[in-house]
């Protein structure tokens, strides 16, 4: 999926847990910056041609383990202990970035090690990845609305 779908599904989540958190620009941002690191791993994401990304993917192959919920849960577990505030945002982000991923033609290997892949039929930028943005973006106005309507 392309970053744009990313951003448009996470915010959808960070409004629904919104009211569940306590420092919520921290989750917000946290989110936010969540949703593109998967694509770390490709050259042609834009955090991916940032030159401290070229190292990492020296090492890995796009939709590895970077793309897994294997390395989701290690990275929180971590986070949970060193930088407790930031771990839910991060697996919020992270993680339905890998689940939006999932729909793909492409897909994810959800598991890595494991070869298992999880893919669907969707194409990065086509027409039906279109209405998913559409529809997010409706939902996450709504979402808004709906907020700021409650503050007064």
């Amino acid at each position: 999926m392309l970053i744009r779908t990313h951003y448009a599904i996470t915010l959808f989540f960070v409004l629904l847990f919104w009211n569940s958190v306590n420092d919520k620009l921290v989750f917000l941002l946290v989110a936010m910056i969540a949703t593109v690191l998967p694509d770390i791993d490709s050259r042609f994401s834009s955090i991916g041609r940032k030159k401290i990304a070229r190292v990492l993917q020296f090492f890995t192959k796009h939709r590895g383990i970077i793309h897994s919920f294997t390395f989701l849960i290690l990275i929180t577990i971590g986070l949970v202990f060193v930088f407790p505030i930031v771990a839910f945002g991060f697996f919020l982000g992270y993680g339905f970035h890998l689940l939006a991923d999932s729909f793909t033609k492409d897909g994810i290997t959800p598991f890595y090690p494991y070869k298992i892949k999880s893919r669907g039929s969707l194409t990065t930028g086509g027409r039906i990845e279109i209405i998913v943005l559409i529809s997010f973006l409706f939902l996450d106005i709504f979402l808004i609305l709906q907020k700021i309507v409650l503050v007064f």
